[in-house]
């Protein structure tokens, strides 16, 4: 009851920044809602929106584009 997360939404650079913050955020959400949805205490989560800001791979390749769109979970 003491973890707290911190949940990170990504995409890759395709599209402007604008509606990559938006996707982002939208992804995180989805996760944040879902654990709530499961008797969670939203008091353990944050949820953030990064857009491309933070790639894990390149994104000049399909593989590494696809690897940018991802939610991470964080602890802190």
């Amino acid at each position: 009851s003491d973890l707290k997360i911190a949940i990170n939404g990504h995409t890759d650079n395709i599209g402007n920044e604008a509606s990559n913050i938006k996707l982002s955020t939208a992804r995180a959400k989805t996760c944040y809602d879902f654990l709530v949805s499961k008797g969670i205490s939203s008091s353990r989560f944050t949820y953030k929106g990064y857009g491309s800001s933070q790639p894990k791979d390149t994104n000049n390749t399909d593989e590494g584009r696809r690897a940018n769109r991802r939610v991470e979970f964080i602890r802190f």
